[in-house]
């Protein structure tokens, strides 16, 4: 019947040989070798920028402010002369400090001329023993005198060196608040302008409470590196070192305050900015590194396919210690150097024959460009 149905529409009947199950072909698939590397580990956090040290230029005495000798944004130096007020009266006023100090110093060594008369008087009974002990008193108190003029001068001096106002640090002006042939008072709450030091500056930033034992682990190897970001994550604004660790932990938010210091020699980082920051815990040495892609999660466990000698692929178990945005991180079930399937996964099984396209090994961890904290780390 069969062959009488062949006949009719012109179609050979199949025989035993091509019946039987053709060989299998080789699945094509892209692999590379695993790789070993030294991983950095951030643990990341959010900051602020802070002014290394900021202080508000203030008068400190009255009069009126003659000269503003500096401008707005300017670099000054600590020392440097930014604003004049009128000296007249306090050099006045030390001129009359001189002066009775030059009187006092007169009366003192004619007292004392008077008391060497007395004693020699004296020895010949020509005068009481009472007369020269006053006049040793008034000796006493000319010196006296003398000591509360000089004291008088050096007060005055004093106050003469304030009318001339300069830098206390070095960094950067602000906007002037004070400007010039204004009458100035010492009781100003406002004061002329504020200088902030940017080189170099802080930030402080918090990281969660479970971080404390890495942060404290990393200070005790050595300095900590600590990255600053833009708020995009990816712009580098520069590199500095912790500096502190806060004396505790915020109860309300369950975070731990760091400050790191910053060269900043190019002003990237300006006080107040807020930046993304990342610092450098650990460092995972010689870790086996895949391409992210290469690990596939099953209903119980992550597995990779690797390609055996033979051309034939073994699904294996692995542990993950966490993923690096293009690479992952194995922590065990995968040697370094073993292929592993990186495109065409899905069409594999078990002990299934595959043609191998050599792929690109895993991409090189850059300093920070990704954490382990912005991967998923799976057990």
């Amino acid at each position: 019947m069969a062959g009488g149905l062949a006949w009719r529409f012109g179609v050979a009947a199949p025989t035993p040989a091509a019946s039987a199950k053709a060989p299998s072909v080789p699945i094509p698939v892209v692999a590379a070798p695993a790789g070993v590397q030294d991983v950095p580990v951030y643990a990341n956090g959010i900051g602020a920028v802070q002014a290394f040290n900021s202080v508000t230029v203030k008068v400190r005495v009255d009069g009126e402010l003659q000269k503003v000798l500096f401008t707005e944004g300017q670099e000054v130096k600590a020392g440097d002369v930014i604003a004049q007020i009128d000296p007249r009266t306090y050099q006045a006023t030390l001129a009359q400090a001189k002066a009775a100090k030059a009187k006092d110093e007169a009366q003192l060594a004619n007292a004392r001329m008077d008391q060497d008369r007395y004693t020699t008087l004296v020895e010949k009974n020509a005068v009481s023993r009472q007369t020269l002990d006053t006049q040793k008193a008034l000796v006493a108190q000319y010196e006296a005198a003398v000591q509360g003029d000089q004291a008088s001068i050096d007060n005055a001096e004093v106050q003469l060196g304030y009318t001339t106002i300069r830098a206390p640090i070095s960094g950067r002006t602000g906007v002037r608040q004070v400007d010039q042939g204004n009458i100035v008072h010492a009781t100003d709450t406002t004061g002329l302008v504020v200088i902030t030091q940017l080189k170099p500056v802080s930030v402080i930033f918090a990281l969660p409470q479970d971080r404390l034992d890495d942060v404290i682990a990393a200070m005790a190897r050595g300095p900590v590196p600590v990255l600053a970001f833009r708020r995009d994550g990816v712009t580098r604004l520069g590199e500095g070192k912790v500096e502190l660790i806060d004396n505790q932990i915020n109860t309300d938010t369950g975070t731990l305050r760091i400050k790191a210091t910053f060269p900043n020699d190019d002003e990237k980082l300006w006080p107040g900015a807020f930046v993304n920051v990342k610092v450098l815990v650990d460092t995972l040495h010689d870790a086996v590194t895949v391409p992210s892609q290469v690990v596939q999660r099953g209903p119980d466990s992550l597995y990779v396919y690797v390609v055996k000698p033979d051309n034939t692929v073994e699904k294996r178990t692995v542990t993950v210690a966490s993923a690096l945005g293009p690479s992952t991180v194995i922590a065990s079930g995968l040697k370094s150097g073993e292929q592993v399937v990186v495109d065409g996964q899905l069409r594999l099984t078990p002990g299934a024959r595959v043609s191998l396209t050599p792929g690109a090994p895993p991409p090189a961890v850059p300093p920070a460009a990704t954490t382990a904290e912005n991967g998923e780390k799976r057990a």
